[in-house]
């Protein structure tokens, strides 16, 4: 059900949603966080879809504050809403604002009267996000901030340095949270016999793939040896393309060939393939709000690990793909 609301005010929001609970038995029990969504209106459906989709896993209220960046500054204070339950909402109730003018320029005042009460609030930015999120109207209210820095900025790797350089606690971006599955994976590997010290580290990615950057200083904190990452032309738009771990003479190498396959290649073992697709906006999204503590291992890796990391290279025995 979608119920709109033109020319109205939080309060008249907040009426909205209680006559809808009891009127159709929407309930906002069993809601366990409040999403805020900050977004240009280009990218609010994706944005809504995705966190549909996470609400499967994570029943939560999401209010999505949808902007026009090339509103006119001087266009008149006013605010539309609307608010979609049941079906149209996943397992989620969703309230859409539109501000304009002055209205806009305030979202904490906006939000504070929808939120669930006693319940933690996340904040996610899917495209453009504030210079230093903890410190935003709405970062000040959230327990997690969420960006993405292949959205965040016209150059992803100039966005991974703003990152670093405005990090709060509480603070995680989309890049992190698509190296998982690769730290995952590598992590299992060297969990496996011989148990030889890995000596080098080789990192192979796209330019605009700020996750490359990422699993590269990840790799270099946890295992203190030279790592270099190379990262190729931005058309090839394929993220991550492997890594290279050298022990001795040999090396362990997981490369990406095609779509979500990756083969791993290890020393005295047969080759095989292992799934490692690029993960889609629900599936971070839902991944993010596993947890509401801050993220310590992202804060260590984007302030230390990257700081150390030093500038991509070409890699000396040529590129891993």
């Amino acid at each position: 059900m979608i119920v709109d609301l033109p020319d109205t005010t939080t309060s008249g929001i907040s009426k909205a949603l209680v006559k809808i609970r009891e009127e159709g038995g929407a309930v906002a029990l069993g809601r366990v966080l409040t999403l805020v969504i900050a977004s240009d209106e280009s990218i609010t459906e994706e944005a809504i879809e995705a966190a549909n989709d996470a609400s499967r896993e994570h029943p939560m209220r999401v209010i999505v504050i949808s902007t026009d960046p090339d509103a006119a500054p001087d266009a008149a204070p006013g605010l539309d809403a609307e608010i979609r339950v049941g079906g149209d909402a996943g397992a989620s109730e969703v309230v859409i604002l539109r501000p304009t003018g002055d209205t806009a320029k305030d979202e904490q005042s906006l939000i504070m009267g929808l939120l669930l009460p006693d319940a933690p609030v996340v904040v996610w930015w899917p495209g453009r996000a504030p210079e230093v999120p903890g410190k935003s109207p709405l970062g000040l209210i959230a327990l997690r901030r969420i960006t993405d820095a292949t959205r965040r900025h016209a150059d992803p790797q100039l966005a991974l340095e703003a990152c670093a350089k405005n990090y709060t606690p509480g603070d995680t971006d989309f890049a992190w949270t698509r190296v998982t599955l690769w730290r995952a994976q590598l992590a299992a590997v060297l969990d496996q016999p011989p148990y030889e010290n890995v000596t080098g580290v080789q990192v192979s990615g796209s330019a605009d793939s700020p996750s490359t950057t990422l699993l590269a200083a990840w790799l270099h904190l946890a295992l203190q040896v030279q790592t270099e990452y190379e990262l190729t032309g931005a058309e090839s738009s394929q993220g991550i393309h492997g890594v290279r771990l050298f022990r001795g003479d040999e090396s362990i190498d997981l490369v990406r060939t095609h779509g979500g396959i990756a083969t791993l290649t290890q020393p005295g073992q047969p080759t095989h393939d292992v799934a490692l697709a690029r993960r889609n906006l629900r599936d971070c999204l839902a991944d993010e709000l596993r947890r509401l503590d801050p993220d310590e291992l992202y804060g260590e890796v984007i302030t230390g690990g990257l700081a150390t990391l030093g500038a991509p290279s070409a890699i000396t025995e040529g590129p891993l793909a």
